[in-house]
């Protein structure tokens, strides 16, 4: 029975780890390759303001439903803020009750993502493929067809209507 239970954990243990780190793992970008931006902290601290410093740069998180984007359900894309590469189309926007705009699916290669341990346990943390920006995390709760929930910070998103 113990021995069951310590396998059972061992498990998910291995299985919480593995979560959607895959995403972008070894995944083929479609086209050109995304060119970086790369700035001085000064540079980005002149560009952003002190919020989006600290979110997009000090990898903070804004507080949930702080921001007019939650709400936002517009046809358009949410391009980073810091770079404005288009990150998520408006029709993966879903109202996930977390006080934070959540998607189903980024817009393939324009995100990468990395193990974060900073609340102990595993998480997948996301960032703008061009200028590294942090945008928020991903769980696997979101809804069809993804499972997935691509949970953003607001003031690292610009709105830009069609």
């Amino acid at each position: 029975m113990k021995r069951r239970t310590f396998l059972r954990a061992g498990l998910a243990a291995a299985a919480l780890l593995s979560l959607p780190l895959a995403i972008d793992a070894g995944r083929e970008r479609k086209g050109r390759m995304i060119e970086k931006i790369h700035k001085s902290e000064s540079e980005w601290k002149q560009l952003l303001t002190p919020e989006q410093f600290d979110v997009l740069r000090q990898e903070g998180t804004e507080r949930a439903f702080s921001s007019a984007l939650n709400k936002e359900y517009g046809q358009g894309s949410y391009v980073c803020a810091g770079c404005d590469l288009p990150l998520f189309e408006s029709e993966t926007k879903f109202d996930s009750g977390t006080g934070w705009p959540s998607f189903y699916a980024p817009i393939e290669g324009h995100t990468e993502t990395k193990r974060d341990f900073k609340m102990i346990l595993p998480r997948t943390e996301y960032h703008c493929a061009r200028c590294g920006g942090h945008q928020g995390h991903v769980f696997n709760d979101g809804p069809e067809p993804t499972g997935q929930r691509w949970c953003n910070n607001g003031v690292a998103l610009k709105f830009i209507p069609s």
